[in-house]
């Protein structure tokens, strides 16, 4: 069994099974030979299309409670849980809308030949989700793997598998038929591990950190089967001296302190641009003091943010702060252990650690090199363009990246120069069931989302009438990078984006 904890009070919420290794061997070739039946993996994309439809208008019914639910088991602020969860319906919808669209086509051949190219299902997959957004990845990864028609083991993390157990339900209760969607919970070393290491398994799709996707990597390399990995990130945030400061210090909060840092695209080095390093970084401990002042009770709608996963990990980011050769401390740094000054809480009880900022520190040190994974950035300043670009791209990862600029030539310039497969111009964290997602370097292979995401999830099959039939791996030889740049003025972008303003109101999340 394992515990399942709240890390806002250290209290045990439930015991979660894990699964064995002869459950996992028998839930994949359950799943196979489901798909091999073609109960889904060969009905209609219209018959498919309709099962995802009623499983976002079921999961848009539960939200409200799933919310609660989220804010349990990660620590994250209810606030936080009800805005990401608002959007995950879209994700089925897009999909469910994509296989109704998306046709075949016919090739040009030589001779009086037919040859048409269709997209048939991979078979099993296999999906492995992390603590950090436990529904919000699930769904992501789930929409297109059946929208596409495969059968789909997916093990959450066994930190917060409660609202991804839930969810299968829905799935069931939508009509997606039994066997196509199996969720096993365990730890990723042992469970994980049994499942992409299983011959049947003919994808694999991971979000994780970088070491955990090398090693699984390999396993799955032997086996010859597709991978998806969604890996590590360090994401550098420029802003330059013509930015809006007040909007780049709002959407700089949101970028590094939203979900307490826990996200591969937090922006984790911020890079200001000399000229307004003084105003800009006046102004940001400002906001920092505002959100470590309103730190509550995670179930309070008025908290801003909540905690770490687990004191395991607060301890492990304690370190990395303390072991660094540079820099100084000047916001938080420590664990909070007070009573909250917004509703009393006691924060010795949780996981709480305030929004944490190390000024000056050298390229070479841990806390510039390796992901924290908490809500601790570094910030630097630079003086030329090139020298901005150059510190951004001074990482191993390349996962997401900001710009905060006022020069149009200057944001798709410096964009197209970062090493990102995700770049943001005025604006963070942006999410859209169409947008690619995924990185470059070691933060990860493949993408998520979009009509890249679907073809991941198929063969795609060529038939020529007259020769003889083939299956081809559709792999490409090149990646994609998303820019999502903000068009609205800097006034909207003010009272629009401001997640953490001290003001009452709805804001938009991804």
């Amino acid at each position: 069994m394992i515990p399942v904890v709240n890390p806002a009070t250290g209290e045990p919420l439930t015991n979660v099974q894990s699964a064995s290794s002869h459950e996992v061997t028998a839930a994949i070739e359950h799943a196979d030979m489901v798909f091999k039946a073609g109960t889904w993996s060969r009905s209609s994309a219209i018959v498919r299309a309709k099962v995802l439809s009623k499983f976002a208008h079921l999961l848009g019914e539960k939200i409200p409670e799933l919310a609660k639910i989220e804010t349990l088991q990660t620590g994250r602020t209810i606030r936080e849980m009800r805005a990401q969860l608002g959007r995950l319906p879209e994700w089925l919808d897009y999909f469910a809308a994509l296989i109704r669209t998306e046709a075949g086509f016919v090739a040009p051949t030589q001779g009086r030949l037919i040859n048409y190219v269709e997209r048939v299902p991979l078979g099993v997959v296999a999906q492995i989700t992390p603590f950090n957004h436990p529904l919000l990845i699930a769904v992501k990864k789930l929409a297109p793997a059946l929208a596409a028609g495969n059968s789909v083991v997916l093990k959450p993390s066994e930190l917060a598998p409660i609202t991804v157990l839930e969810l299968a339900k829905l799935a069931e209760e939508a009509g997606i038929p039994p066997g196509v969607l199996s969720v096993l919970p365990g730890y990723g070393k042992v469970t994980g591990t049994a499942i992409v290491s299983n011959p049947l398994i003919r994808k694999v799709d991971i979000t994780a950190g970088t070491s955990t996707g090398r090693a699984l990597g390999s396993i799955v390399g032997t086996n010859l089967a597709s991978y998806t990995a969604e890996l590590g990130g360090k994401a550098p945030i420029l802003v330059f001296a013509e930015a809006d400061i007040e909007s780049a210090v709002n959407g700089v909060a949101f970028a590094s302190f939203v979900a307490s840092g826990q996200t591969c695209v937090s922006g984790a080095r911020i890079l200001v641009q000399d000229r307004v390093y003084d105003a800009f970084m006046a102004k940001f401990l400002e906001k920092v003091a505002s959100i470590t002042r309103r730190m509550g009770n995670p179930s309070n709608p008025k908290s801003t943010m909540g905690t770490v996963i687990n004191l395991h990990h607060l301890e492990r980011i304690e370190k990395m702060i303390k072991s660094r050769s540079s820099g100084k401390i000047v916001a938080g740094g420590s664990r909070l252990l007070g009573t909250s000054l917004l509703d009393g809480y006691d924060f010795s009880r949780g996981a709480f650690l305030p929004p944490t900022i190390i000024e000056d520190i050298e390229p070479d040190d841990v806390l510039w090199k390796e992901e924290v994974f908490g809500p601790v950035i570094v910030v630097k300043r630079f003086f030329t363009e090139q020298e901005g670009v150059q510190l951004a791209n001074d990482c191993k990862y390349g996962l997401g990246a900001g710009i905060w600029t006022r020069d149009v030539s200057r944001a798709h310039r410096v964009a197209a120069e970062i090493d990102a497969g995700l770049c943001w111009v005025n604006s963070h964290h942006r999410n859209d069931p169409s947008s690619p997602w995924g990185g470059m370097k070691e933060s990860g292979i493949g993408r998520e989302n979009g009509i890249e995401a679907l073809h991941a999830c198929e063969f795609t099959r060529y038939l020529s009438l007259g020769l003889q039939e083939s299956n081809v791996d559709d792999r490409t030889d090149s990646q994609s990078k998303s820019t999502i740049v903000n068009i609205n003025t800097p006034k909207t972008t003010r009272s629009q984006d401001d997640w953490f303003a001290e003001e009452e109101g709805d804001r938009r999340y991804g």
